[in-house]
């Protein structure tokens, strides 16, 4: 039996402290990080008169097998009917996840798609040091792509006949509106070519009309946000990669981007200024996570349901 007071307070704080880790653990690994959410968004940058229109943004599933409560929240989405799907990367989650990628997506089949890719499509995931991404970046050595790449793209492209955007452009309808969109691969792992990219858009966009532009990206980095914004003049951009901050503070405020864009942008709808410009930029906080750091807290996974209306009539 304890009788001094003061140890007994320290190790009832002690206890106390190591209490509520355990239940912060518990909840963010056993219950939030599968706590599928769906958010509701609405963006004015559809041309006056144009009927609205709507946009699923999917990212950063990292599937594995037996992840079936993703795989069923993801197949309910089919039921918004949505007139559009943006899927900006990190599809993969372990190298047998294609077979239950594949069926996961079948609900979608037929329903016109963007997409680029992110290093989870062609690496696979490694354990990692959490800490590593409070700390500066250093050279990583150079790894051999693991994932089946060839089979993601057969999936994806050929068989679903989503729209290739990877360090490309293309014009697409969907909704009743002619889609202008150009994409770049993961800038995260350096394999963004956005002039590659643009030259792709130029082609496209000769002697064609188009009703608005949307830029896709995986990793939200500055150096292809800003050049969509001032130099190509997309009316959005949709990201991933950051997971919103994956481990949030109470109010969901990110501690980590893994990129440069700010935190206070790391995940959901806000505005990215460039020059004379500025369009609305829309960074999924995705739904899945690294097999190797199964962990969310106060950042849900989740998926988007963009409403685009057209814009206000300006003030005379």
């Amino acid at each position: 039996m304890l009788t001094n007071p003061l140890l007994r307070s320290v190790l009832v704080g002690a206890a106390g402290v190591i209490a509520g880790g355990l239940a912060i653990g518990g909840w963010s690994i056993g219950v939030e990080r599968r706590r599928f959410t769906l958010r509701h968004e609405e963006l004015a940058v559809l041309p006056q008169g144009s009927e609205p229109i709507s946009i699923l943004h999917l990212a950063d599933f990292h599937l594995a097998p037996g992840q079936r409560k993703k795989q069923r929240f993801v197949q309910s989405l089919a039921e918004l009917r949505p007139d559009l799907i943006v899927a900006t990367g990190d599809n993969y989650g372990h190298k047998d996840a294609l077979p239950h990628l594949a069926e996961m997506l079948e609900p979608f089949r037929g329903i016109p798609a963007l997409s680029v890719f992110g290093s989870n499509d062609y690496f696979g995931p490694v354990l990692k040091n959490p800490f590593t991404y409070l700390l500066p970046k250093r050279p990583q050595p150079k790894r051999e792509r693991d994932l089946d790449e060839a089979g993601l793209r057969r999936l994806l492209f050929d068989d679903l006949g989503w729209v290739d955007l990877t360090n490309r452009a293309d014009i697409v309808s969907a909704g009743g509106l002619r889609i202008r969109a150009i994409g770049v691969d993961d800038p995260h792992i350096k394999m963004d070519r956005l002039p590659t990219a643009i030259e792709f858009l130029d082609a496209v966009s000769e002697d064609a009309e188009w009703d608005l532009t949307l830029g896709l990206v995986h990793a939200p980095y500055q150096r292809i946000l800003t050049p969509y914004v001032a130099n190509l003049d997309v009316d959005a951009i949709f990201a991933g990669h950051t997971h919103g901050g994956q481990v949030c503070l109470p109010d969901g405020r990110a501690l980590v981007a893994n990129c440069d864009i700010p935190l206070e942008q790391a995940g959901g709808l806000s505005t990215w200024p460039a020059g004379a410009n500025e369009a609305p930029l829309h960074v999924s906080r995705g739904l899945g996570t690294s097999i190797y750091s199964p962990v969310r807290l106060f950042c849900p996974p989740e998926a988007t349901l963009l409403r685009l209306v057209p814009r206000a009539v300006p003030h005379a």
